[in-house]
């Protein structure tokens, strides 16, 4: 067996354990700063919205592959900023994988639309009409995408937290994924700010795609958090003790699927990067790839946290604590916690928890298996045998039996 399966093994035993809920206010820390910086990007740079929400017009210029350079771009981008049209006067221009420059401008005439196209081939020497195609697009069809997305996403919240509460019974751990699920968006939203990435119809339907990932794993956590939970007041570990167990026995497989989902995304946002240079398979995969794993460290060190950080003062969790932290000191030295007798003391104390009916069943079971006791001692310390058998008189007992005497004074 390797070191990573007894580690795992070790886990889920509860031999080896990280404490997760416990240091719940560092992981707020750090998911606080990463959520600080998220919403700095997109309050200073704001997002790079793609031509299918603002509107525009799309030019594809095809180039052979040694032409299809970064100084040819700057180029184009000077030409078509110098034709004086305003709408122009800002192109956004970059390759486009290696036969094609991409040109994106504001929404254009015809006329206009024309004189851009005839100035980019003027340009790069090429033909406006067989070497460059033009996409006219609408701001209104953006506008109806990223409503129909705002809708999509509020759906899906409400079915979040109707599903979760039917499946656990426990509104707290809906609360918990929905902030596990905002924690995940708004990272990947602020990447998308901070990096410059475009924004187009492919970013939504990641984002979208990410939000059933991270709800899986938090489902997984929480549904291993109720089977520890099931039979609390017969456990001798608090409500904590066993979220935070039930955190290291999915670890491993958090981990193990979260790379298996990694690894196809990164490469695909490689290649969409660096080979493809834009289109919807980069903006898809940068989505996927920050969603993963924002939505793995969210399942592991946001949601069940913030469940226990609800929960714990609840009087059944803080009743089972108490008796759990009591049954701990009685198995460590049940003479260690003898209270100092007083008068108005009462008759028995068990640390603050009342004597329940487990307890009294138990103290009865002890008594009922306990040993009997040894005869008592006498004379001078042996112990009085037990009779084998009844006893009767001897065939000796009618005549003189003779008296013990002192050596000194035998045969006298």
């Amino acid at each position: 067996m390797g070191k990573a399966s007894r580690l795992g093994n070790a886990l889920y035993e509860g031999d080896v354990s990280i404490d997760f809920v416990g240091r719940k206010w560092l992981w707020y820390s750090v998911s606080a700063v990463i959520l600080a910086l998220a919403i700095g990007g997109l309050l200073v740079k704001g997002l790079n919205f793609g031509i299918e929400f603002e509107g525009g017009v799309e030019y594809a210029v095809s180039l052979p592959s040694d032409q299809v350079t970064q100084t040819n771009a700057d180029e184009i981008r000077q030409a078509v900023a110098g034709t004086g049209i305003d709408a122009a006067s800002s192109p956004i221009v970059n390759t486009s994988g290696t036969d094609s420059i991409r040109v994106q401008t504001e929404e254009l005439t015809n006329d206009q639309a024309t004189e851009v196209a005839n100035v980019i081939a003027e340009t790069l020497g090429v033909d406006a009409k067989n070497d460059i195609s033009t996409q006219e697009v609408g701001a209104s069809w953006g506008a109806q995408v990223a409503e129909r997305a705002l809708l999509g996403l509020g759906v899906f919240m409400i079915l979040v937290v109707l599903f979760i509460w039917a499946y656990f019974r426990e509104w707290k751990m809906s609360v918990g994924a929905i902030v596990a699920l905002i924690h995940d968006v708004v990272i990947t939203i602020g990447v998308y700010a901070l990096s410059g990435f475009e924004v187009t119809p492919a970013t939504v339907t990641g984002i979208l795609t990410i939000l059933g990932f991270s709800l899986y794993d938090t489902v997984v956590v929480f549904d291993k958090v109720r089977e520890n939970t099931r039979n609390l007041r017969q456990s001798k570990q608090t409500y904590a003790q066993l979220a935070n167990l039930a955190v290291n026995q999915t670890l491993v497989r958090s981990i193990n699927t979260s790379i298996v989902a990694l690894l196809p995304v990164g490469v695909i946002l490689y290649v969409g990067v660096a080979t493809l240079g834009t289109g919807a398979l980069k903006d898809l995969s940068l989505s996927l790839f920050v969603g993963m794993a924002a939505g793995a460290y969210s399942s592991i060190f946001i949601a069940t946290p913030l469940v226990v950080h609800l929960k714990s003062r609840e009087k059944a969790i803080t009743e089972q604590d108490a008796r759990a932290k009591a049954r701990a000191r009685r198995s460590v030295d049940r003479y260690a916690d003898v209270p100092v007798f007083a008068e108005d003391m009462p008759v028995r104390d068990r640390g603050g928890v009342e004597p329940d009916e487990e307890f009294e069943e138990e103290r009865t079971q002890r008594a009922v298996q306990a040993p009997p006791r040894r005869p008592e001692a006498s004379g001078s310390g042996r112990v009085v045998p037990g009779a084998k058998a009844p006893l009767g008189e001897s065939g000796a007992a009618k005549r003189a039996q003779p008296k013990r005497q002192p050596r000194s004074k035998r045969g006298k």
